[in-house]
């Protein structure tokens, strides 16, 4: 077994019982989504087909029709009670007037159900983490992305929750935290999807919290709590949060206990194919037959 494999059936749970309240809690996601919508303006591109991957309640989805007017945009994500509360965010006379197609699809990211060269940009905001084959993800993201088209992304690089996962060391011998990819590893997966001159960044962002126990809660209200199949099998006693909240109080600054987010951004173009599957050059000609 794979400790860090996502159990996919609890993750979703975990969403489906967020996604009443998540707004109210989603800052950092929030946050992130801003100033990937702010990386939009040095990038030509009017796509007319727009899938927002992991779309949550739907914000950047929204905010995408509102960038990119007249687009048939698809919000994918895997919980439906996330998709639920987009469906109930949008007054009627938005939904009646608006040029924006805005659609709904429950469906996992890493077994899309669309059809090959059917978008002209894959949008994706702090949702690629809850991925348990990475690679495979974006092979599949170049399967349904047009020639000349854009993925762009946000996910957690491998300093998220840091603190936390120090707090944890040693309590037992489970798993707490998630394990997230690195930046330069993301970046040859996109290569070897078949995207070309990949752009990647990153930046960390630190919120902080009165105690350990405020940490925990903030991630449960947007569903992001532990669901590796290594987690613990079931609540944790008093003296291992009591051992927890001591660890984390050694990391205590200005009177509050921070929280890192490494959070990595990238963008990428697909590009027509150099070589076919089995590995044979494919040579382009200016001519037709």
């Amino acid at each position: 077994m794979n400790e860090f494999e996502i159990d996919k059936r609890e993750a979703r749970r975990a969403f489906n019982r967020a996604a009443s309240n998540y707004d109210a809690s989603a800052v950092l996601q929030r946050e992130v989504c801003t100033r990937m919508l702010e990386r939009l303006d040095y990038i030509k591109l009017q796509p007319a087909r727009i899938l927002d991957a992991g779309s949550g309640t739907g914000w950047a989805a929204r905010q995408l029709g509102e960038r990119y007017k007249g687009a048939d945009i698809v919000a994918l994500d895997f919980a439906m009670g996330m998709l639920q509360a987009a469906r109930g965010t949008s007054n009627w006379w938005q939904k009646l007037f608006s040029s924006t197609q805005l659609r709904f699809l429950c469906a996992d990211v890493e077994a899309m159900p669309l059809a090959f060269n059917s978008m002209d940009m894959v949008w994706s905001n702090l949702a690629l983490q809850w991925c348990n084959d990475l690679p495979a993800t974006f092979v599949g993201l170049s399967r349904i992305i047009k020639t000349d088209g854009l993925v762009m992304f946000s996910t957690f690089g491998p300093d998220t929750l840091k603190e936390l996962r120090t707090a944890f060391d040693g309590v037992d011998g489970y798993n707490h935290i998630n394990r997230f990819a690195d930046m330069h590893d993301i970046g040859d997966m996109l290569v070897a999807a078949g995207f070309a001159d990949p752009v990647m960044e990153m930046e960390k962002i630190t919120l902080t919290y009165n105690d350990v126990k405020a940490v925990m809660q903030d991630l449960r209200n947007i569903g992001a709590h532990n669901a590796t199949l290594g987690r613990a099998p079931g609540m944790l006693g008093k003296a291992k949060w009591a051992r927890i909240a001591q660890n984390y109080e050694t990391l205590r600054r200005n009177g509050k206990l921070p929280a890192t987010f490494e959070i990595i951004y990238g963008h990428a173009w697909k590009v027509l194919p150099k070589k076919t599957a089995d590995g044979r050059s494919i040579i382009q000609t200016p001519f037709k037959l």
